[in-house]
């Protein structure tokens, strides 16, 4: 089977990069062929045969002051044009788009119906919805300028983004998303999709209150590959009995080498100002947090917060495996993140916010526990808490291991059936 992988940015950039950069590399490796279709970027590590790309272009940085502008990213020409000869020459059974709008555009689903006309092959769309942009221009169903969730425009309709001012804080961003997702909906653009895979049972209910979506969606939670930063034989940094620095069993006190770790983007919508509220008012306990992001001059400002910076691979492992749990603070409407799934393979129970995706993932007293999004005390507390509680932390880390979630190659399996029928094999 021909999959052609459309993203706009098709260099490590988040975490629908990984996603596509994962699925493609075992799905070549199951004997299919795969080309990508995206932004041009000096950093692009994906391509297609004809290394035809959009030029690059950053809806939420960049300046409006072009002529043309507004009209790209509402409706692209360019992405058009850059994807005809691709289509052309690589004939793909199957478009995959995952994040698309603004730099892309829906303009390519335009295209890909030229083609099917042209050529008389009929091609089945699939799109995973890595966010909420299909329902919120700003992608995040989050109302920036509060820091708060929001679903105005699910309810009352996209003028709610301009109200907002929900893209980055600009009036006239936020009326150029108002008018794409408005635009789109009457042309009743998205009837074109085959299926919408929905990482979360939270997205795929928030995207049913689209009309044109709601015979399409299918959820599939996102998979994790322990050998990806170590093997089940790889013996834990720390052998023997010990987890953690404690055992099950073990009254107060903590290991020297013990730490909280957060991993992940240093900003305001991942929870990172009310952690570091939590960690300047727990100064007997480490933190460690390993990511970068707008915030990383108040993470490093905080005496007992140690700041690791950006890491992978084995590193993120050891990281992990060695922490003694790990938060989740985020305070948007996540949807299913790595973050927390990695924790609980490596047997590293998880403390986190209790919105949009995350209950799914955490089982609540088992694995880990729940806490109100935002909420200073009570993460306060439950940190406290579970830090001390070392018998509690023990029985945690001790179900963690018996946590288990698709592997790359499982998850595959079950995208190929959606790439041949439209509807997942076995939907979770």
């Amino acid at each position: 089977m021909r999959v052609l992988i459309v993203n706009k940015f098709l260099y490590p950039n988040g975490g629908s990069e990984t996603y596509i950069f994962r699925i493609g590399k075992q799905l070549a490796e199951n004997g299919h062929e795969v080309q990508y279709f995206g932004m041009e970027h000096e950093g692009r590590i994906v391509g297609n045969r004809m290394e035809s790309y959009t030029s690059s272009m950053d809806f939420h940085t960049g300046k409006l002051g072009k002529l043309l502008y507004p009209f790209k990213i509402i409706y692209s020409l360019e992405a058009r044009r850059k994807l005809r000869p691709v289509l052309e020459d690589f004939a793909p059974d199957v478009v995959h788009l995952n994040n698309f709008n603004f730099q892309l555009t829906p303009s390519i689903l335009y295209e890909i119906e030229r083609y099917e006309k042209k050529s008389g092959k009929q091609i089945r769309i699939i799109y995973t919805a890595h966010d909420y942009q299909l329902v919120c221009p700003n992608h995040l169903l989050l109302r920036p300028l509060e820091y708060e969730p929001c679903e105005r425009c699910l309810q009352n309709g996209f003028q709610e983004c301009i109200r907002g001012r929900c893209i980055h804080g600009s009036r006239i961003k936020s009326i150029l998303g108002c008018m794409e997702g408005t635009l789109y909906k009457k042309l009743h653009v998205y009837r074109k999709l085959d299926a919408v895979i929905c990482p979360s049972r939270f997205l795929r209910d928030r995207l049913a209150q689209y009309e044109d979506l709601r015979d399409k969606l299918l959820v599939m939670h996102n998979f994790v590959d322990r050998e990806d930063l170590g093997s089940e034989e790889t013996e834990h940094p720390r052998s023997g009995a010990r987890k953690n620095g404690l055992q099950a069993g073990d009254q107060g006190g903590h290991a020297p080498d013990g730490y909280v770790l957060y991993f992940g983007r240093f900003c305001q919508e991942k929870g990172v100002k009310t952690l570091l509220q939590v960690c300047r008012s727990l100064p007997q306990i480490p933190f460690v947090f390993a990511g970068s992001g707008p915030m990383e001059e108040e993470v490093n400002a905080v005496k007992n917060v140690e700041n690791r910076g950006f890491v992978s691979g084995e590193m993120l492992y050891r990281l992990i495996a060695e922490a003694a749990f790990c938060v989740v603070p985020s305070e948007w409407y996540e949807n299913c993140p790595f973050s927390v799934m990695e924790s609980q393979i490596y047997g590293t129970p998880v403390l986190a916010s209790a919105i949009g995706g995350i209950p799914e993932l955490v089982k609540n007293g088992e694995t880990g526990e729940l806490f109100t999004p935002g909420n200073v005390d009570e993460l306060r507390e439950k940190t406290e808490r579970l830090w001390k509680d070392r018998e509690r932390l023990g029985r945690y880390t001790e179900n963690c291991r018996s946590v288990r979630f698709d592997t790359t190659e499982e998850y595959c399996e079950k995208l190929m059936e959606v790439y041949k029928n439209g509807r997942a094999a076995a939907e979770e």
